[in-house]
């Protein structure tokens, strides 16, 4: 039986993912950990919760130690826009975090999962069908951080044995969690916007394509990849994976397919528009299907009508 720990448990992945680990796995073998949100009543009820602080060693110890941990989801971390407005201390959350958590790993014998990110590439990076096996020259602290996280973790899976995988998310949409400070977060705002105004004010411009990925293939990917024969690995840190690829006003033209009368417009966030012009229109995931079976389930089509559906059911807005 799986001990499972994972951090960033009230973020926008973690929330949801912890839930789901904790149906497949037991209630009790999964500890969500949190430092300054508040969980929501949802996992803070239905299993362990304790509040952990990456940056400090000795938390993390305590917590592997006291819970038998053998597996850890590491999902702290600043997100792009924040960690681009706090340079220093996204260097100290999302590395010395790292770091910290390889530490412990190496010395409780943990196998760990880190997400990775499309930010961990940059303009020179071909922006079409992306390769696993590219430059990633990123040009913002958070890409910085996870170019460094994945080197990292491969050195500790090659020096020291320690099962570390991970994926390059994409921009992610979820139905339940609103995403906190990432360059994608238009792509759930939209939704939101669509229900409750039937109008958006977009803060990229039209025509800016990015990888996306619906919150249920999300936590599919991560625990999938785990769950993988690591005989089968060659990549590990960390695969492309992808879902669909789209600009601001395709999304917008299938929301309207539901709700013909929102109109979307744009007010343009220079520092976020940069962002997304240095990552990719769309990755080439084929390692992932290859070496451990990787196929998502949501295209924009279903995934539209999906959050159409649970957002207007929790709000409580007819359309």
């Amino acid at each position: 039986m799986k001990n499972i720990l994972v951090t960033g448990a009230c973020g926008q992945i973690g929330s949801e993912l912890s839930l789901v680990l904790r149906k497949r796995y037991g209630s009790d073998n999964v500890i969500a950990a949190g430092h300054i949100t508040k969980p929501s009543d949802d996992l803070y009820n239905s299993g362990p919760f304790v509040f952990l602080d990456c940056t400090k060693i000795e938390t993390i110890s305590d917590v592997v130690s006291k819970y038998k941990i053998d597996s850890i989801y590491h999902l702290a971390a600043l997100l792009s826009a924040v960690a681009e407005s706090k340079p220093q201390q996204a260097w100290d959350v999302n590395m010395n975090g790292l770091y910290n958590i390889l530490e412990v790993s190496r010395e409780y014998k943990c196998a760990v999962f880190v997400p990775s990110s499309i930010g961990a590439f940059g303009t020179n990076t071909p922006q079409d069908n992306t390769p696993q096996d590219t430059i990633q020259r990123p040009n913002t602290m958070y890409g910085v951080t996870k170019v460094a996280g994945e080197l990292l973790c491969d050195y500790y899976f090659k020096r020291f044995d320690v099962d570390t995988r991970g994926v390059r998310f994409p921009g992610i949409i979820s139905n339940v969690t609103l995403p906190g400070g990432g360059t994608t977060d238009y792509a759930v705002e939209i939704y939101y916007e669509a229900i409750k105004q039937r109008k958006y004010t977009c803060f990229l411009k039209s025509g800016t394509f990015l990888d996306m990925m619906y919150m249920p293939d999300t936590i599919k990917a991560a625990i999938d990849i785990m769950e993988a024969n690591p005989d089968v690995l060659i990549h590990r840190n960390a695969f492309n994976v992808s879902a669909m690829s789209f600009a601001p006003e395709d999304i917008a033209a299938e929301i309207k397919k539901h709700i013909p009368d929102f109109v979307m417009d744009y007010n343009i966030d220079p520092v976020r528009q940069a962002i997304a012009e240095s990552w990719p229109n769309k990755m080439d995931d084929s390692s992932a299907m290859i070496e451990w079976g990787w196929k998502p389930e949501y295209d924009l089509s279903s995934m539209t009508k999906d959050m159409l559906e649970k957002l207007c059911n929790k709000l409580q807005i007819n359309i």
